[in-house]
């Protein structure tokens, strides 16, 4: 029995009263009890690590994956994977044997090349890279002043800004992967692929004047720039290697801009 204004239990003896407190208390026996149940796994341990250091260890780091394979993350669409490894959606679909519609779930692993049997498809085919060994060499897309620079962890490219309308060239020479508004966070947009490892981006163009398939020169207009909440135009540019966001400034010339 409990003593109405305290709650402690009144009979004597130290027993009868641990016994009846925690009658009265529910809460207090079940922290008991887990205190016990944890004692007592120390014990059968051997009093090695307490056994709550596991219960809040950090979860392992997800394993690499293999080369020409990505694993999803959060915000990830298959558009946008295809994009940053300037493969087109359905290519990369077709590889892993899904629909091009197909929602992609975080964890998922992804390939993102080829398989090898498609080495086999003749240079300079319909969707495929311009093939070629040489170094490649960037130029400035459009004329205009960085108004906004690469920070890795927070860009992923620099923001170009000029007149509205004013012309968006191929920043080297490739092969246009995707072209198109389907990926929001980049609005219109072009990408172009340059070889096994570097794809260029145009995000939040104005007009985009090529197709997907299409082999450009650097320098030859893809599209013109938007027009901003400013009034200014402007193109967001990235460059990509092994579909990593890189800063664009260490592959341009100085002197451009």
């Amino acid at each position: 029995m409990c003593d109405a204004g305290t709650g402690l239990p009144y009979r004597k003896g130290a027993i009868m009263k641990i016994t009846n407190y925690f009658a009265c208390e529910p809460r207090t026996l079940a922290r008991a009890a887990l205190a016990l149940a944890l004692a007592g796994a120390a014990l059968i341990g051997g009093c090695a690590t307490p056994p709550w250091s596991d219960m809040f260890a950090p979860n392992p780091a997800p394993a690499r994956v293999a080369a020409g394979y990505y694993r999803v993350n959060s915000g990830d669409t298959l558009a946008s994977i295809a994009a940053a490894y300037g493969q087109r959606p359905q290519d990369v679909a077709s590889w892993n044997r899904m629909p091009v519609n197909a929602p992609v779930v975080p964890g998922q692993v992804l390939r993102v090349s080829p398989p090898a049997v498609a080495s086999a498809a003749p240079p300079g085919a319909p969707g495929q890279p311009l093939a070629g060994t040489a170094p490649v060499r960037f130029a400035w897309p459009a004329r205009g002043s960085v108004i906004v620079p690469f920070e890795a962890g927070k860009s992923k490219g620099i923001v170009i800004a000029g007149a509205p309308g004013e012309a968006v060239t191929a920043a080297a020479d490739g092969r246009v992967v995707y072209v198109g508004a389907g990926i929001k966070e980049y609005g219109p947009l072009i990408v172009i692929k340059h070889s096994d490892t570097l794809v260029s981006a145009y995000g939040h163009a104005g007009k985009l004047l090529v197709n997907e398939g299409d082999a450009v020169r650097a320098g030859q207009q893809i599209g013109e720039m938007a027009t901003d909440a400013s009034g200014r135009g402007t193109i967001e540019f990235e460059i990509r290697r092994d579909g990593t966001p890189v800063d664009p400034l260490n592959y341009l010339p100085r002197a451009g801009g």
